[in-house]
């Protein structure tokens, strides 16, 4: 990963981060264009589709992304994360214990798999995961996040539809 891969994406992110992601996915789509090999376009391409909810596409942009870096743990937590919202469960868990192999209490995978095991319901796996990860200190709003599953696991509170987002 060399600092001029990520230097060509930085229109691309800053257009993301305003929220211009049709804007992101045109500048991204171009930095590929010129440089096929640039694993940064890829996963902030994987982002912009990810955040319009175009979840194929994101998983696609992801893979190329890992198979140009195959150590690129921001590339695997969004296929993770979008292989969980693809239903595809079994993938999703298979990449978090990849991470988690190497980055043993990286935050993301933990959330990665306590969701996927809440998904699942297995209330155990989805507890220990996700009381992991609210020992790395998150930031507040994902840790309360965490905290209300946690309630709906140990039976003190239920979910009803408008509480639960993609």
């Amino acid at each position: 990963m060399s600092g001029d891969d990520f230097s060509a994406c930085e229109e691309g992110i800053e257009r993301l981060a305003e929220g211009d992601v049709e804007g992101a996915i045109e500048e991204l789509t171009r930095v590929i264009a010129e440089d096929p090999k640039n694993e940064h376009a890829y996963f902030f391409l994987g982002q912009a589709y990810y955040e319009e909810r175009s979840y194929e596409k994101a998983l696609a942009a992801y893979v190329k992304a890992l198979e140009l870096a195959p150590d690129y743990l921001g590339a695997m937590i969004g296929a993770g994360q979008t292989l969980r919202l693809l239903g595809q469960h079994e993938r999703a868990l298979r990449m978090g214990r990849e991470i988690l192999k190497r980055r043993k209490d990286d935050p993301d995978a933990l959330y990665l798999m306590g969701l996927v095991h809440f998904q699942r319901g297995e209330v155990d796996a989805s507890r220990g995961y996700l009381e992991r990860f609210l020992q790395t200190s998150p930031e507040i709003e994902v840790a309360l996040e965490v905290e209300g599953i946690l309630q709906v696991l140990r039976g003190e509170a239920t979910i009803t539809d408008g509480d639960v987002e993609a």
